[in-house]
């Protein structure tokens, strides 16, 4: 953003403005600053470094930092973004649990609360988990819905642009409409995603592909689905369908887990969300069937994982979800078959956020609408409201 002289014969008020943008996003991407080093940043001259600064603070935008105890001399005042000006949620409804996060406009987590569901769980019943676990995070952190700037929801299967399911494997789930149903608690915005494709966001955000830009994400678990980022940005397609390949029976997908599920050894009483844990761990220890169920699973996998690779030419898959923990018995495998099917192998990682890379991607997916809602040139700062709320 430029300075001073960037907005010549422009209204007063706009240059403040932008000014204010200029030094707030500059504290937002660096330690506590002096008005000189601010000033060296952001082409400002130095008393008007001073009077933008003084406004921010009057606005709670900004903080002065206390000299460190022992510091000789007078030190040179100096100032920090306030990344508890404002909160955000992020939640990850998924057929065993419901996960909840709040984190501060830095993106840290203050708060979480994990709450299990089984898939059969009603509608209503679920939806009263989503609210219990993101009001129970918000009040761990000692915050009340007027506090949030932005909901996020990443959830199981399709949800259209208006934030409704419009289909799910998950019972009872298909057409609920996540946006409506939290707008009636959160004043602020509030979307929907899918869980994959926030995962993916995730990966990009803290995980293993912070250095990548295309990016395939493959949810290994329970369930099988896949999330993509081009250039960056997240793939939705035209009605937010992009990377449903599982839908195809031909892919395999749909049936990659039942030969898991379908292991000889398995113990009668196994629930079927553990049942893969006991086969993994079989296999590892040389067990022959256990052996030949991963094998036929990891084939099932990476068909779809390389129709996807072929039509997107990613340079980083990742391999996320419950069965991610097992890494050890799944990515050299994965690899293999890979290789079998694709003219070019992309890296293959695996995902180190666990179970919360969903919850995780939809704590950004939130920061990402406060950023173009506050902190945009085109925005101004205040909080973010819903358009009917204005």
């Amino acid at each position: 953003m430029g300075g001073e002289g960037s907005v010549a014969g422009g209204d007063l008020n706009r240059l403040r403005q932008l000014n204010a943008l200029n030094v707030l996003q500059s504290l937002r991407g660096s330690h506590p600053s002096t008005l000189t080093e601010l000033a060296r940043r952001t082409g400002l001259s130095r008393p008007s470094t001073e009077d933008v600064v003084q406004d921010l603070v009057a606005q709670e935008w900004v903080a002065e930092v206390l000299p460190l105890p022992g510091a000789l001399g007078r030190p040179a005042r100096r100032y920090r973004f306030r990344a508890d000006a404002g909160h955000v949620i992020g939640i990850d409804v998924g057929g065993h649990k419901v996960l909840a996060m709040v984190a501060d406009l830095d993106g840290q987590v203050i708060a979480s609360r994990r709450i299990a569901v089984r898939p059969e769980t009603s509608q209503a019943n679920r939806l009263a988990t989503v609210d219990e676990a993101a009001l129970g995070a918000m009040r761990a952190a000692g915050l009340t819905a007027d506090d949030i700037w932005a909901v996020s929801v990443a959830s199981t299967g399709l949800v259209d642009r208006s934030g409704k399911v419009a289909y799910s494997v998950v019972p009872d789930w298909t057409g609920v409409d996540l946006v409506g149903h939290l707008g009636r608690t959160f004043a602020c915005p509030v979307r929907a995603e899918n869980d994959c494709r926030l995962a993916a966001l995730a990966e990009r955000w803290r995980g293993v592909a912070t250095d990548s830009e295309h990016i395939v994400y493959v949810l290994a678990g329970s369930r099988t689905g896949a999330g993509i980022i081009i250039n960056g940005q997240l793939l939705r397609g035209f009605a937010g369908a992009a990377g449903e390949i599982g839908v195809l029976p031909a892919v395999g997908w749909g049936r990659a887990q039942e030969h898991l599920r379908g292991w000889s050894g398995l113990p009668g009483d196994v629930p079927e969300e553990e049942a893969a844990t006991h086969v993994f761990a079989a296999a590892r220890a040389g067990d022959p069937g256990a052996v030949k169920a991963v094998e036929e699973y990891t084939k099932d996998l990476a068909l779809g994982t390389s129709a996807l690779i072929l039509a997107v030419d990613p340079e980083l898959v990742v391999v996320g979800g419950g069965f991610s923990r097992s890494a050890d018995m799944l990515l050299e495998p994965l690899r293999n078959e890979l290789t079998k099917l694709v003219l070019h192998l992309p890296q293959v990682r695996t995902s180190t956020l666990g179970d919360e890379g969903s919850a995780l991607g939809a704590v950004r997916h939130s920061l990402d609408l406060v950023e173009r809602l506050v902190f945009a040139p085109s925005a101004g700062l205040g909080r973010p409201v819903r358009p009917d709320r204005m």
